[in-house]
């Protein structure tokens, strides 16, 4: 049985030690997923990703509840409370994937708010009259 030749002359006659061909690739070990949208940093965050959640939801509950104008107190409210909502859900998120659900929901909440309130309002029709 021969024996493994473990070094090498390298530059100017310069003794180096090789590499085992056993050794992983550094990015094999540790992917990179900084450049990735959806990054995260590989821990729960149960809160966050239910205030994303429900920020998404009402979002896009107020966002196709606008289309129909008689429905502008629900509207509305769905787009207040999941404006609210967002708003807490980008103060405490932790991760870009938690910030970019957050920022679709509170533009289509945004969205459907105004447009709840063009149609009514919160109390249109129920308060006022």
């Amino acid at each position: 049985m021969k024996a493994a030749n473990l070094y090498t002359t390298g530059v100017c006659g310069a003794t180096m030690r090789r590499l085992p061909q056993e050794v992983p690739m550094a990015q094999a070990l540790h992917p990179n997923t900084a450049g990735s949208l959806f990054a995260t940093d590989g821990k729960p965050h149960p809160l966050q990703d239910s205030l994303m959640a429900a920020t998404f939801v009402l979002g896009v509950l107020s966002f196709i509840t606008s289309f129909f104008h008689s429905l502008h107190l629900l509207t509305s409210w769905t787009g207040l409370v999941g404006l609210a909502v967002g708003i807490y859900g980008q103060w405490i998120s932790v991760t870009t994937r938690q910030r970019f659900g957050l920022i679709l929901g509170l533009g289509a909440a945004g969205v459907g708010f105004l447009i709840g309130m063009a149609h009514g309002g919160l109390f249109g029709g129920v308060i006022g009259r």
